[in-house]
């Protein structure tokens, strides 16, 4: 083989290479990993709230911010480079994990009748959700279409938990349900006695949920039958942790709950100055977990994120904001995040709680953070959803360099050829 032959030989395979990545919607270039996933609410199915993934403390970065047309509840869940984040537009989004670009978006109903303050839970390619339209929704991942709903008696913003197979989720209409992952039908339902905002955790064939009848239950995951429940002071909004045989839950009595999982039985209980309708983060022995004071006005004013011995419920320390924590915090890399009602976002250490950053955003901060892939992704009442951490130029192939990489093999392919029938023409 001649040389200029050997060269195109060479050359043409790497421009086909660069032309595949030019020819790729740009929500694919970017490369993504499931070991960094936050494909739920509160992370995982025992609702830990803690993550592995290593995310950024050392300032708050802003990577990007997507705007929405309402104010934000929910939390983002972040999988194979996507995030879906509802919004009370009545929208679901689907973002580009590293630039914020939409991919897709679903519309449920328009107005404060589609509101949607649930969180989105990913399983097996698709996304499950509640909404204010009583709907409890199914939708492709990839794609965004709907492939089934179940209209329940009233609003849904639990938060759904797939697993097995089922989706467990609960309803204002005072129900828990457990529906057909794929279909739709429903399995079974438990009336609960009052409205159900708590979002199940499902651990070893067990549903874990609170409720506004001052109560949190423990269901048979198969066939909906109560197994125990524990009363408290006032109305349970919070979701439950389960981790080690014990489940650790808020109440709007002012108290931490640490319950046995397999009786319900009272192991600890610590009081807080507030309501504590944020659900726990459970990290290495630790419950990190925000409050709510109210003043004679019913307004929120300054109120602390608690971390706790988890196996004595002793305070190691707080953290004092400036108003409202209905946020649930999350754990990863030896730090804790969460939203405030001061419209903050809040990085505090995790053995320590020292403040490390802040983000000041232009609403509530309801949302309770997800880390993913060294970001930490997070909604707003100002209409956004915030990605901060440390740019990660290895996630990607900028087009900037893409393109003039592509036009340098371009021309040299050119040259080759050009040479190759010079050659034979003499």
């Amino acid at each position: 083989m001649k040389k200029p032959e050997r060269i195109l030989v060479f050359l043409i395979p790497i421009f086909l290479i660069l032309f595949s990545f030019c020819a790729m919607p740009p929500n694919l270039i970017f490369a993504s990993s499931s070991s960094g996933d936050w494909p739920m609410f509160h992370h995982d199915l025992t609702h830990t709230g803690y993550s592995t993934s290593t995310a950024s403390e050392i300032s708050a970065t802003l990577l990007w911010n997507y705007t929405t047309r309402s104010v934000i509840w929910a939390s983002p869940a972040i999988v194979d480079g996507r995030v879906y984040i509802p919004s009370d537009d009545g929208n679901v989004y689907c973002l580009n994990a590293v630039t914020g670009d939409k991919i897709w978006n679903y519309t449920t109903v328009r107005g404060r009748q589609g509101a949607i303050g649930s969180s989105v839970a990913f399983a097996d390619g698709y996304i499950y959700f509640g909404g204010y339209d009583r709907n409890v929704y199914c939708l492709s991942a990839s794609t965004g279409d709907k492939i089934w709903n179940y209209t329940t008696g009233n609003t849904v913003e639990s938060c759904p938990a797939v697993a097995g197979g089922y989706v467990y989720v609960g309803s204002w209409d005072g129900n828990i349900y457990c529906f057909d992952a794929l279909t739709g039908d429903k399995i079974w339902n438990y009336s609960a006695g009052g409205l159900v905002e708590s979002s199940p955790a499902v651990v070893d064939g067990h549903v874990y949920v609170g409720s506004t009848n001052n109560n949190v239950y423990c269901l048979d995951a198969l066939t909906g039958e109560s197994i125990w429940n524990y009363t408290t002071g006032n109305i349970v909004q919070s979701s439950p942790a389960v981790v080690g045989n014990r489940v650790y839950i808020g109440s709007e009595d002012n108290n931490v709950y640490c319950l046995d999982a397999s009786n319900g039985g009272l192991i600890w209980n610590y009081t807080t100055q507030g309501w504590v309708d944020s659900s726990p983060a459970v990290a290495n022995g630790y419950v990190y977990v925000g409050s709510l004071v109210l003043d004679a006005n019913q307004n929120y004013i300054a109120s602390d994120v608690y971390c706790l011995d988890a196996s004595t419920g002793a305070k190691i320390w707080n953290y004092t904001t400036h108003g409202g924590v209905n946020s649930s915090p999350a754990v990863a890399g030896g730090f804790v995040y969460v939203g405030g009602w001061d419209n903050n976002v809040y990085c505090l250490s995790a053995s320590a709680g020292a403040e490390i950053w802040t983000y000041t955003t232009q609403g509530h901060v309801n949302s309770s953070p997800s880390v993913a892939g060294g970001v930490v992704y997070v909604g707003s009442w100002d209409h956004n959803v915030y990605a901060f951490g440390t740019p990660q130029p290895s996630q990607a192939i900028p087009t900037e360099i893409i393109y003039p990489a592509v036009a340098i093999i371009a021309v040299l392919v050119i040259i080759a050829m050009m040479l190759i029938i010079r050659k034979r023409k003499h």
